[in-house]
């Protein structure tokens, strides 16, 4: 027997689930097929456990600066276990909660490994039972998993993607992080602010290379003054694991390769997409790089297939993947909504301290062909930053010259994660310098640096 849908999602993360949420919105019969749980890795295994880490994290680093704060705490500690279960039940209530939502939109939820076999056509197995879904639309928001050396696989012992990183059995003492993205740089954060000693491997310059170069300059010099060993314009050659550790041999910038030993290696690489085993040959849909090929609806070239999420491409965000998802059901739905377009995705990376941008760095803006004014304001010079203890950062803000657009703001410090999304929002609204210097910013507030920033950028800061 068929269950019949109007639309079938596989994939159950923040694409897929806000996807099929919106769909049932719409008025749609909608079915949601997961292999493991709901939420996806986002939820489960990504962004939100991983944030509830570094909590964890920073509030132990605080605790070892509590006389900074006229405070006295002693015998300062910490169980890792205590520590690990705090973030399984942070993501266990959230997967709870995606399940409410389904049940609350009448989502139909099938659990096991889905495979388009034709045209609207899906089959869902689970052990050695099997049932065929069918529907007009199917929607895939498969996501993707960590990308492995191909000289030394994860192993979950001595070599760690962020799976591993998450659920640790003991504390790393010496720990060899490959990798300076988001994902890595929040990983060397937490554990050396946990008590690990912890070395940056990067082939690229500059750690962070998405980000803005004066960001990325920031960082690697607080990071190496909390501690963190950085080496750039390096790669790891070779890793030998033994019962106590793993050697790496990790070739410099002057060609030269020295062996070290650490106890844990965690993998930060990239991601790989998963598109594989899931039907998309026999349907004929194109994959370039194993990313499906899309446009800005989620459409493939195959009539009522669509995707979206990690499974087409950079930039590899949960809030990227939710965008597309609601794009891609109103199109289905007849509605008129606007093509997805990444032009203004913030990104942020929430080590200590925080790492938060949206739109172009300096370097590209000029490359782009602007002529550009730039502000750039301190957090020395706020108060609010001061009275918290946090005055180490920056705001900076990137503006054509000739029109006064905001081509692109980048923060480091306390809390801009949460700062950023105001930059968001005046981009999407087309909002120039004008607006922004006219707008009136709460005192005492970190935001007031994003003001002072804009009004640097015109020769018009006050407070520095």
């Amino acid at each position: 027997m068929t269950d019949t849908y109007d639309l079938i999602v596989l994939g159950s993360g923040p694409g897929g689930y806000v996807a099929a949420i919106r769909a049932a919105q719409l008025g749609m019969s909608v079915a949601i097929v997961e292999r493991e749980r709901l939420g996806g890795i986002c939820l489960n295994w990504g962004c939100i456990p991983t944030k509830a880490l570094l909590r964890t994290s920073e509030i132990y680093h605080y605790m070892q600066h509590a006389s900074d704060y006229g405070l006295k705490v002693e015998k300062v500690g910490f169980d890792l276990d205590a520590v690990v279960q705090r973030s399984r039940k942070v993501a266990g209530q959230l997967n709870a909660g995606v399940k409410g939502l389904m049940k609350k939109n009448k989502i139909a939820v099938h659990e096991g490994v889905g495979k388009l076999t034709a045209p609207g056509k899906l089959t869902v197995t689970q052990g050695d039972q099997s049932i065929e879904l069918q529907a007009k639309h199917v929607l895939i928001a498969t996501g993707a998993r960590a990308r492995d050396l191909p000289f030394a696989k994860a192993d979950g012992k001595r070599i760690w993607t962020y799976r591993h990183a998450m659920t640790p059995a003991e504390m790393p003492t010496r720990l060899l992080v490959i990798g300076s993205g988001a994902i890595g740089v929040e990983f060397a954060s937490f554990y050396n602010d946990m008590g690990a000693d912890v070395t940056i491997v990067e082939m690229l310059p500059r750690i962070l290379p998405v980000e803005d170069e004066e960001v990325s300059a920031f960082m690697e010099k607080r990071l190496t003054k909390d501690g963190i060993r950085i080496v750039t314009n390096a790669g790891v050659e070779k890793i030998d694991v033994s019962g106590s550790g793993v050697k790496a041999a990790i070739k410099g910038k002057d060609g030269k390769v020295a062996s070290e030993d650490y106890s844990h290696v965690i993998v930060a690489i990239g991601i790989v997409p998963n598109t594989e085993a899931i039907g998309l040959e026999a349907l004929g849909v194109e994959t370039e790089r194993g990313q499906i090929k899309v446009d800005g609806f989620g459409r493939t070239n195959v009539d009522g297939v669509y995707a979206i999420g990690d499974v087409t491409g950079a930039p590899w965000l949960a809030h990227k993947a939710s965008h597309e998802g609601i794009v891609c059901i109103e199109k289905i739905a007849g509605e008129n909504p606007h093509p997805f377009e990444t032009w203004n995705i913030p990104g942020c990376t929430y080590s200590r301290p925080q790492v938060a941008s949206v739109g172009l760095t300096e370097a590209k803006a000029k490359e782009a062909g602007h002529e550009v004014k730039v502000g750039k304001f301190p957090f020395i010079g706020n108060g609010k930053a001061i009275a918290l203890g946090e005055a180490d950062g920056f705001v900076k803000t990137v503006f054509d010259a000739t029109t006064g657009a905001l081509l692109g703001a980048h923060m480091v410090g306390a809390e801009v994660t949460e700062l950023i999304q105001g930059y968001v929002v005046a981009r999407q609204l087309e909002t120039t310098e004008a607006e922004l210097m006219e707008t009136v910013f709460a005192h005492p507030t970190l935001s007031e640096m994003m003001h002072e920033s804009v009004l640097g950028a015109y020769g018009r800061a006050i407070h520095f």
